[in-house]
């Protein structure tokens, strides 16, 4: 993928404007968390990425390594407290403290409630929120010690609407919110930004967007560029949400 005009950007003092800094992203080996890596490492952070799948993790993995990108794959399940644990000291003794944290791993069942069954529940409420509080406990309490840092949770327009079948994914994205803005609230004062990214319709393996035109929906790294957005204001800013939604409607 080629480098871009922000990429480019360099801080203040010369060089790149992530460099020296540590982002850890969840379900980082395809989609949406694949482009956050990448945009996260060129602009100059070392990067650690998680994944269920090691295959998936270490294709990923070898994409930034041979752009030269510092990079840690770990095999993680970020609904189990160990897990969480495991890959919260395996980056900071690698790689660093750290400073951006991007919760983005995932998962959807969609279809009427009345028809979905206690574990469809329990796994998405358990990858899309369960996963976001327990990721953000392990590193904010190391972020408290540094006094800075980044926690950005990717939500989804469906955080604010409803539409047949999804109750499930709704409930936890409407729940992603809730969490989102307390935990701002409690951080804020320890000079940590909490923020939401609520993107529309993405291009990705996650839905079928049956019928849709994919080159009218996002693509992954329209939320990238969110991302860095939220990464690079200026320190006295905070910005709480961005809502991300296709120019055109299909």
């Amino acid at each position: 993928m080629p480098t871009t005009l922000q990429d480019k950007e360099a801080a203040p003092g010369g060089g790149p404007l992530l460099a020296g800094k540590v982002a850890l992203i969840t379900g980082a080996s395809r989609g949406i968390g694949r482009a956050i890596a990448c945009r996260l490492g060129r602009m100059g952070a070392s990067v650690a990425m998680c994944a269920r799948s090691r295959d998936a993790i270490e294709r990923t993995a070898a994409v930034l390594r041979g752009e030269g990108i510092r990079t840690l794959a770990i095999v993680a399940d970020v609904t189990r407290t160990e897990d969480v644990q495991r890959m919260t000291e395996q980056t900071c003794k690698e790689l660093g403290e750290i400073e951006i944290l991007v919760n983005n791993a995932g998962v959807g069942v969609f279809g009427p409630f009345h028809e979905r069954s206690e574990t469809d529940w329990d796994v998405v409420l358990g990858t899309n929120l369960k996963a976001v509080f327990l990721t953000s406990r392990a590193v904010a309490a190391r972020m408290i010690r540094l006094g800075r840092g980044q926690i950005i949770n990717i939500s989804s327009l469906a955080s604010k609407s409803a539409f047949p079948g999804g109750a499930i994914y709704c409930a936890s994205k409407w729940g992603l919110m809730g969490l989102t803005a307390c935990m701002a609230e409690d951080l804020r004062a320890h000079g940590i930004r909490v923020s939401a990214i609520c993107p529309g319709s993405v291009a990705t393996e996650f839905s079928a967007h049956a019928g849709r035109d994919a080159a009218a929906l996002l693509q992954p790294d329209d939320v990238a560029h969110a991302v860095a957005t939220l990464i690079t204001q200026g320190p006295q800013s905070f910005i709480s949400e961005i809502d991300v939604r296709p120019l055109r409607k299909s």
